[in-house]
């Protein structure tokens, strides 16, 4: 039977990101892309204006109609998470739809350059470690990971000693495998990786262009298919890392706006499914 990933996360219409940017690249990877959609919007907030529908009440319905179908699903991955009662209804699908071999991937989406969302509070924050207690993988930021594990933010000097302490009390909670993202290291941009029971090691790619939106959502994506076609971590990260590089460069070629994220459709193919 072909591999089903459930992916709970906001649906946009406009913008490459989120569920958007997963159901493309999941199903190049050969795995059936199954979305919850935690909201809707026009287009993401990175635009003047946009139309944005909750989902939240929604949900369990939603939900309940897969139980009644008896679905399992061989990986579970979540984005960004709007409210602390999201992301209790996401534990409890983890719950109710995952088996003993079930990929759990959590991307805590809750901030960037030291500071959190607007939208997080103090009681999300708490409710996030307790779903990422839940993860088989967890994709954190510099500024997630630090918020995730009570660590001080600092935006450049990482050492690897630090990282790895952070990292194993992240790992602490339940993750087996950690992927640091985002790591300003000079010219290049740092991904560290650690896994229990192995070495730790750096993923690390020269800088280009600038921030875009949908890159985290384009990195995560290939993570949990790799993770469920049971591709090796560090071979996943280093994939991933290389192809939103690509995805950029191909974007400033194409002249496309910032706010547009990246155009992956032009270069997909060079996700090999092997």
């Amino acid at each position: 039977m072909q591999k089903k990933l459930a992916v709970i996360n906001d649906i946009s219409g406009f913008g490459r990101c989120s569920i958007t940017v997963s159901l493309p690249i999941v199903s190049y990877l050969g795995v059936q892309c199954c979305p919850v959609p935690t909201s809707i919007f026009s287009n993401h907030t990175g635009y003047p204006h946009f139309f944005f529908d909750d989902y939240t009440d929604r949900m369990p319905e939603y939900i309940a109609n897969w139980k009644k179908l008896g679905l399992t699903f061989d990986g579970i991955a979540t984005g960004f998470l709007g409210s602390a009662r999201q992301i209790q209804i996401v534990k409890e699908f983890i719950r109710d739809f995952s088996g003993e071999n079930t990929h759990i991937i959590i991307d805590p989406v809750m901030g960037d350059h030291g500071k959190l969302y607007s939208t997080y509070t103090e009681e999300m924050c708490q409710e996030m470690k307790k779903l990422v207690s839940l993860a088989d993988i967890t994709t954190p930021n510099l500024t997630e990971c630090c918020k995730l594990t009570d660590t001080s933010f600092k935006e450049n000097g990482w050492s690897k000693k630090e990282l790895l302490q952070m990292a194993e009390k992240l790992s602490m909670l339940g993750p087996e495998k950690i992927v640091i993202t985002g790591i300003p290291q000079g010219e290049f941009i740092a991904n560290y990786i650690y896994q229990k029971g192995k070495e730790s090691r750096w993923i690390r790619t020269h800088k280009v262009g600038t921030e875009r939106s949908g890159t985290g959502d384009v990195f995560a994506s290939i993570i949990a298919a790799d993770s469920i076609n049971e591709v090796p971590f560090d071979k996943s990260v280093k994939k991933a890392s290389g192809f939103v590089k690509k995805c950029i460069l191909k974007s400033m070629e194409l002249h496309i706006p910032q706010t547009d994220g990246v155009c992956f459709e032009e270069i997909l193919f060079r996700l090999k499914r092997d």
